[in-house]
């Protein structure tokens, strides 16, 4: 597989310009800080093939719902990330000649990703019939003053004077590619010019979420400025004369509020206030402590390998994305599959931030960063509520897609179907309580989820007579290469998990504060009869079960499919969902991604080695991974048996899948989500890290392709340095209380006082 970018351990860099890759580099080259995004995209004017987008936190357009046949249930709009006003772009003319690097001939092009930074850079030189220009240009998205971002410009005439215009400007005529019916999202406000100073307010349609963008510059020479104005649209014309050597330098600032954070008509002196205070602060202060800001994060949430080049710059990339998309700032806001580098999913909330990112910001983050990821669902409650009501049902269902709670897919067999993302939900607040010990959160926010997750599954599971069993027909389990199947594993045993953990929960609630018990059962209208069904749905589940394998199934009818494992495909049939019908998928018995899988990595205590590897060695070969999903769940099972090449080899799948383009479509965007995966694969894959009985407990093991790996775990109030050499795990209490440890099934005490060093199994 060729590769595009040369391997540096904090930098990703783009050496020399293919234009056939352009949108693939843009992926991979964006910048985020949590309020708002930018891909990759050129300052200057470029024809060529390019997503140019600018996309701001929780600022979305229900864009209307289209569909072959519409059903009863299915969701009237796709909620759209909006792709907002275009505010880096600097228009460059020479001698009159305007530079688009889609059509001019240049040089010495690099560019580069500074993940310690944050930055992105560029530089190259333009060759003109009669001169060379150098540009070089950095940009990055403040950390601190979230609001804020910043383009410093540089052009150096190598051979001649030349007269120059430089044109930056804000441009809100931008639409998003993947709008449903090509329609604009936006409609404009206010363009304002005044001193040098321009303000352009754009509200979206329908959901009127207003936005004003303010631009300032500064220039390191005198020079003629005329300022330009059309719909939407807003600039200033900058002309003058360079000399040959002479470098002229722009720095661009650059303010973004909205009406999520301000009142509506306080959002434009919002954003003139904010990008006139940056001018007066400069682009050298506000840098140094945007960097500050980054070095605290990476002190955090750094993974260090040794050994392994490759495998550093890998992880490093996925965890700075993380950390871009996310912050924790502001509970209304969740992570995207795609974050702020692309259209595709509509830039949404799937059941991804519970299954495979609550764990990421649980370890590397402030306690409050994951209680936000959980509040989000909290707050959105009523409307998982009102989504099952539209099914007929009981409880709450929480939406397979959502921005504002409300569900927004429109695939019958993922909207409607794959209803197993309310285990994760419900898990995930287990996984939050047990790590963080926040007792309060749990009954307060915690309960009430929890209660109307358990009704739905009870409205939604059946009793069957028969069998004397409940059953869930008709659902999509995690492998979505299976639609409208009955029983399927991890279905039935999450909603059975589920129920179970609301009636303990309820049970201690009861015991340790009956007063508040009493509370919660008037005001949730619960009563004896409804916990007794839920605890009989949970005695009496059927799970589909293969006696000749003694596993169980994936789902009732998996085992009437032709058994065939990956081995017996061919290279041409991959990826299956590019290269066969979905009937042909659907009648097949490959597996997109972990999906009974998914259930043991969940629920390993309830399994022994001997059932773990039973499972694995019958489902593994059968599934194609086609999920960025899939590969971390199976690496840390892997991990889980001793099977270390194993491990590492499906680690290598996520570690650079979109670094290395791996599925062939990080145009698209990045896959945001799965790098959590990436992270988990690591520290609970090969360091073995997992919280029991309010534990820290480790089973490390070291990859022989690497000298060591290192990493920082946060805990209850205490910071962990994790160190795996290829002799010893060594264990360092960088702040905090001593506490206990388990390593290797082995207990100890950990102190500021003193490393542990236990040597590897």
């Amino acid at each position: 597989m060729k590769k595009y970018f040369l391997t540096d351990e904090w930098k990703v860099i783009e050496d020399g310009f293919d234009k056939s890759y352009n949108r693939v580099t843009e992926s991979i080259m964006s910048l985020g800080n949590g309020h708002m995004g930018l891909r990759g995209n050129f300052v200057e004017k470029y024809s060529g093939d390019s997503l140019a987008g600018t996309y701001l936190a929780g600022i979305y357009y229900p864009d209307k719902t289209v569909v072959g046949w519409w059903k009863n249930g299915y969701p009237e709009y796709f909620a759209k990330i909006a792709n907002s006003a275009n505010f880096i772009g600097i228009d460059l003319k020479i001698d009159g000649v305007t530079i688009d690097l889609a059509e001019v001939k240049f040089r010495d092009f690099k560019r580069v990703l500074n993940m310690k930074e944050a930055t992105l850079s560029k530089s190259l030189v333009v060759e003109l019939p009669d001169n060379e220009i150098k540009i070089e240009a950095v940009r990055f998205l403040d950390q601190v003053n979230k609001e804020l971002a910043l383009i410093k410009y540089k052009l150096t005439p190598l051979k001649k004077s030349v007269q120059v215009e430089l044109t930056p400007y804000l441009n809100g005529n931008v639409k998003n590619e993947d709008a449903n019916y090509g329609e604009f999202f936006w409609q404009g406000i206010a363009c304002t010019a005044k001193d040098s100073l321009d303000v352009l307010t754009m509200k979206t349609k329908k959901s009127e979420f207003e936005v004003s963008t303010a631009m300032q510059y500064q220039l390191n020479k005198k020079a003629q400025v005329t300022p330009k104005q059309a719909e939407n649209y807003l600039a200033r014309k900058i002309s003058l004369t360079a000399a040959k050597g002479e470098e002229i330098i722009l720095t661009k600032y650059i303010a973004v509020c909205t009406s999520r954070d301000y009142p509506q008509s306080e959002v434009p002196e919002q954003a003139e206030a904010k990008v006139k205070a940056a001018v007066k602060q400069g682009y050298t202060k506000l840098f140094a402590e945007h960097k500050q800001a980054w070095d605290l994060i990476w002190q955090e949430s750094d993974i260090k390998i040794s050994g392994d080049p490759a495998a550093q710059q890998g992880i490093r990339f996925n965890i700075f994305q993380l950390n871009q998309t996310y912050t924790g700032h502001d509970p209304r806001l969740n992570i995207g599959p795609k974050g702020f580098t692309g259209e595709k999913y509509g830039g949404l909330t799937y059941w991804d931030t519970e299954a495979y990112c609550l764990p990421f910001y649980l370890a590397t983050h402030a306690e409050k960063v994951a209680r936000n990821l959980l509040l989000y669902r909290y707050h959105h409650l009523e409307k998982a509520k009102e989504n099952a009501a539209k099914l007929g049902l009981k409880g709450a269902l929480y939406p397979m897609v959502t921005i504002n709670g409300e569900e927004c897919h429109n695939e019958w067999e993922i909207t409607f179907e794959e209803i197993h993302r309310n285990g994760a939900i419900a898990h995930a607040i287990k996984d939050y309580v047990d790590y963080t010990g926040d007792k309060e959160y749990l009954v307060k926010y915690g309960l009430p989820v929890l209660i109307e997750i358990s009704r739905f599954w009870a409205d939604r599971a059946h009793f069957n007579q028969y069998k004397d069993k409940y059953m869930i027909l008709g659902v999509t389990g995690p492998n979505e290469y299976e639609n409208n199947v009955n029983n399927n594993w991890y279905t039935n045993r999450i909603a059975v998990w589920t129920l179970n953990y609301t009636l303990t929960t309820l049970k201690n609630l009861k015991n340790n504060n009956s007063k508040h018990y009493q509370k919660l059962l008037t005001e949730l209208t619960i009563n004896p009869q409804e916990l007794e069904l839920w605890s009989e749905i949970a005695e009496k589940m059927y799970y589909p079960y293969l006696k000749e394998y003694s596993i169980y199934a994936q789902q009732d009818g998996y085992l009437d499919k032709e058994q065939k494992t990956t081995a017996d495909l061919k290279q041409a049939d991959l990826p299956l969902h590019r290269n066969w019908s979905w009937d042909k998928i659907l009648r097949s018995p490959f597996i997109k991604q972990a999906d009974v899988m998914q259930g043991i990595y969940y629920f390993k205590s309830d399994f022994n080695q001997a059932d773990i590897a039973r499972h694995y060695d019958f489902y593994e070969p059968r599934t194609v991974h086609e999920s960025s999903l899939s590969p971390c769940i199976y690496s840390i099972l892997a991990a889980e048996l001793g099977r270390e090449d194993k491990a590492y080899q499906l680690y290598l799948r996520t570690a650079r899948l979109d670094l290395d383009n791996y599925n062939h479509d990080t145009d698209d965007g990045l896959h945001i989500t799965s790098m959590a995966g990436t992270w988990l694969a690591i520290v609970r894959g090969f360091a073995g890290y997992e919280v029991k009985a309010g534990l820290p407990t480790f089973r490390p093991f070291l990859p022989q392709a690497w000298t060591d790996f290192e990493f920082k775990l946060n805990f209850r109030g205490r910071r962990i340095k994790v160190k795996v050499d290829s002799t010893q795990s060594h264990f360092d209490l960088e702040a905090g209380d001593p506490l206990k440890i388990k390593v290797y099934q082995h207990q100890y005490e950990l102190s500021t006082a003193e490393n542990l060093s236990i040597k590897n199994k």
